[in-house]
């Protein structure tokens, strides 16, 4: 009977290191600590599953209350970091925008002279998580704040599955309108010609689009000086792509989860998943997508060969039918951005593109700023050989990377220097 505790152990142990243990590309640093992060989320996401059937509320909303308690929990863990806060003279205030929650931060009195730079920024979280409190979002807009001398106004944007699209979106359009108004403006003292919008992953999607929204609006006489995108998710007509492919099974973002957050911030019945995973979604046969809008995001121009690598484009004759004209928000300019036409895109700002390597958006950021070069756009593209999605985010211990300092450090010396 000694022997069972003993088998039963190393069976747990076993068990544990199988759950955990998941084959990374050798570029990528800190190796273990990615496995571990990558577990809890999907031990939280999986268990929300499984419990979907006994819970009387959505599983998004029951993932989120248990990211808040990790949340809380490494917060405990981090409260010993001399820096864990970073720029505690920054004043922070929670207020409304136009009727819209966001987190305002402040500078100290006494920066570089008298107006002072701008900054809206859209969380990431795909659209279903996510929220302007959250200590990374917080702790980078405190950052900019501080050396920036900026005035930055973080968006509480409403979430799956109380809404979905368009709703996120014209949130965060209408707090960026009410930022820009002249009265808001000069309450904060802020400069009108440094003025930049910016947001990760989904934020990055939104704030693409918004950009484009504010640049084309000749009623609104302060626009967007820069445009700070930090891996954007801008289409979702091909879900094969070099970047889908290569990082199927990348973490923090899975390619079937990356599809899945889109399906339901565009309202799509997730029953249609095996549908988009295979492009049948977007197949020739679909006369709505002509040549023109396929050109828009053909990845076999616009990628620089050293990302195209054997990939070949996977283009489907004849697919689901009626996709499109079920789900027409699949072609909408404000949920996939990289569709617009060059004529919107020539008036978007100067822009910071983030992309990591290991990240099924990286060729979604890439292709955007491609076409916003084509389009006469001045764009920086910074990329990170050793990135993998949601790094930016992961900057206070224990959940630090160094790829992580480095992306956050890169994007505020950036906004420095052209904001």
């Amino acid at each position: 009977m000694r022997l069972l505790p003993v088998v039963v152990t190393v069976f747990l142990t076993v068990s544990v290191a199988y759950y955990v243990y998941i084959p990374l590309p050798d570029s990528i640093q800190e190796q273990w600590k990615l496995m571990m992060l990558d577990a809890v989320i999907r031990a939280m996401m999986h268990l929300s599953h499984w419990m979907d059937p006994l819970a009387s509320e959505h599983y998004i909303t029951s993932i989120r209350q248990s990211v808040e308690g990790f949340q809380s929990m490494v917060n405990g863990m981090a409260s010993s970091e001399p820096d864990r806060g970073g720029a505690p003279g920054v004043k922070v205030s929670d207020i409304t925008f136009a009727g819209i929650p966001v987190r305002l931060y402040e500078p100290p009195a006494g920066g570089e002279g008298h107006l002072r730079r701008g900054l809206m920024f859209f969380h990431g979280g795909g659209w279903a998580f996510g929220s302007v409190k959250e200590t990374s979002y917080d702790k980078v807009n405190r950052m900019v704040s501080d050396e920036l001398n900026a005035v930055v106004v973080s968006v509480e944007y409403r979430l799956y599955p109380e809404v979905h699209f368009p709703v996120p979106y014209l949130d965060c359009l209408t707090a960026a309108k009410h930022f820009l108004s002249e009265e808001v403006l000069s309450r904060y003292a802020i400069d009108p010609d440094r003025v930049a919008v910016s947001g990760d992953s989904a934020g990055g999607n939104l704030a693409a689009a918004v950009s484009q929204e504010i640049a084309m609006d000749d009623t609104l006489s302060v626009k967007f000086s820069v445009q700070a995108l930090i891996y954007p998710a801008v289409q979702a007509l091909d879900f094969n792509t070099p970047s889908y492919l290569q990082n199927e099974h990348m973490p923090i973002v899975y390619r079937s989860l990356a599809i899945r957050l889109w399906l339901q911030y565009l309202g799509v019945d997730l029953s249609l998943v095996p549908q988009f995973i295979t492009n049948n979604h977007s197949s020739l046969q679909h006369t709505h997508i002509d040549p023109e809008l396929r050109a828009r995001l053909d990845w076999t121009v616009l990628l620089h060969p050293k990302y195209k690598k054997n990939y070949k484009a996977v283009i489907v004759e004849k697919g689901s039918q009626g996709a499109v004209k079920e789900v027409p928000e699949m072609l909408d300019v404000r949920s996939s951005p990289l569709l617009a036409g060059p004529e919107v895109l020539a008036k978007c700002p100067r822009a910071y593109v983030l992309t990591c390597e290991h990240d099924v958006l990286r060729d979604d950021g890439m292709m955007y700023a491609r076409r916003l070069q084509d389009a006469g756009v001045t764009v920086t593209n910074h990329h990170y050989e050793d990135g993998f999605h949601g790094c930016f985010s992961f900057i206070t211990w224990p959940l630090d990377f160094d790829v992580g300092r480095r992306a956050t450090r890169d994007y505020i010396d950036w906004l420095k220097n052209n904001l």
